[in-house]
């Protein structure tokens, strides 16, 4: 019991210093480094980041990551048109939202890593031949014929949402002729008839395509990220990320990085003044049902709502607050539930086959097998790099009927496979 408490206490105080190396360097030491594995839990330790390559990586057809040194990057700039560029968010600079307002802190890329022991078996492949270029793949999902729908960062008049087939060959390409060019490729989802929903977080739409790649629906308005509004027929967006699906086949939109993300308090917009992250209850024909806001910190409340799942077993809704280390459940009519502390980044949710939680740690670069309280019990992944099994960042990924794992990685245009 006294170990678990000061590692409890530990834990609190690195939450608080963000794992930095330099600034908090007294804290730091008596921050807890590594535990050993207890009570079903397997051991972690910290380790370090790795230079978040943002996309401007090439990957042969092997797997192999070769990320472009930043002194010729320039060459590639002029591929991307404004908010494109990888990595780029789209929309008004930052200023008041937790994302942007960490000035004197830590940065990303000097935070340590909470890495857990691989107890799991699973092993790394790259069977998915990603058409070469610059770009990451934030998110892949898996229909039920065994087809792999890819979302891939790239360039402006360059694929960027492909269908593979079961044998991992490449079978479709949708064209911007069909989509546009997604200003930031963010979330994606195949609902049970197959159809592949896409998010742009960027433009602030989502859209529905049928298996075949023809565009059935667009929920929002192009370059014009701003709040539902349903009494006033005002039907849109703002930052959606990810989408999910009910037991009933209707649709919910996790919108928002973070609140005022960016900055929207500043907008005179009178047709975005809200400045919340949010999760908004939509049929599947788009058709309003209703809508519940994060709001401010606080149980039950949430500031960014990039990682989402709904509960096979009871629909509830599992809503990841990646900047809070945090997931916040809620009932499928948006009732608050709970809320989960974790030692990881929440970049995305899933269930398994066996309706087991697992999450996404994202530059973590691990997949943490959860259970319903939030405590980890497996993990896959060798850690933040572009070596083999590692992410730059782990994100929006879907599961085969084995349950083994597909994922692509928000900064580096691959697949990986994880089975056992």
């Amino acid at each position: 019991m006294k170990r678990l408490l000061l590692a409890s206490l530990a834990l609190g105080l690195m939450t608080s210093v963000a794992f930095a190396p330099s600034a908090f360097a007294q804290a730091d030491r008596l921050a807890l480094q590594s535990e050993p594995a207890h009570d079903g839990i397997p051991a972690w330790k910290l380790g370090p980041s790795f230079p978040d390559p943002t996309g401007f990586t090439l990957v042969d057809a092997d797997g192999t990551v070769h990320v472009i040194p930043r002194e010729e990057r320039k060459s590639y700039m002029g591929a991307y048109r404004g908010s494109s560029v990888p990595g780029g968010a789209g929309g008004p600079p930052c200023s008041h939202s937790i994302v942007c307002t960490r000035k004197g802190g830590p940065l990303r890329s000097n935070l340590f890593r909470v890495e857990y022991d691989q107890t799991l078996g699973y092993k790394f492949s790259y069977p998915y031949v990603v058409p070469k270029g610059i770009g990451g793949v934030p998110a892949v999902a898996l229909d039920s014929k065994g087809y792999l729908w890819v979302f891939k960062r790239s360039p402006e008049g360059v694929v960027q949402l492909m269908k593979f087939d079961p044998g991992h060959k490449l079978v479709l390409e949708v064209p911007e002729s069909v989509i546009g060019h997604q200003a930031k490729a963010h979330g994606m989802a195949v609902d049970k008839d197959d159809n592949v929903w896409i998010t742009d977080n960027g433009q602030s739409t989502v859209m529905k395509l049928s298996p075949e790649g023809k565009l059935l629906l667009t929920i929002g308005t192009k370059d014009h990220r701003g709040d539902w509004v349903e009494d006033k027929g005002q039907h849109l967006l703002w930052q959606p990320v990810m989408v999910a699906f009910g037991p009933d086949g209707s649709l919910y939109i996790a919108e928002g990085h973070a609140n005022e993300s960016p900055n929207d308090v500043d907008n005179d917009d009178p047709a975005n003044n809200v400045g919340a992250s949010r999760i908004i209850h939509l049929t599947k024909d788009g058709q309003f049902i209703n809508q519940w806001f994060g709001d401010d910190v606080g149980q039950g409340k949430f500031d960014s709502a990039h990682g989402l799942a709904v509960d096979p077993r009871n629909g509830d809704v599992w809503i990841g607050d990646r900047e809070q280390y945090r997931i916040v459940v809620y009932t499928g009519d948006g009732k608050f539930k709970k809320t989960l502390s974790v030692k990881n980044l929440v970049c995305a949710l899933n269930f398994d086959h066996q309706g087991n939680p697992w999450m996404a740690s994202g530059q973590d670069g691990q997949f943490l097998k959860l259970t319903h309280d939030g405590k980890v019990v497996g993990a896959i992944g060798n850690g933040m790099g572009v070596g083999t099994g590692q992410f730059t960042e782990a994100s929006y990924w879907t599961f085969t009927p084995k349950d083994d794992l597909i994922a692509g990685d928000t900064s580096v245009g691959r697949v990986t496979v994880m089975s056992k």
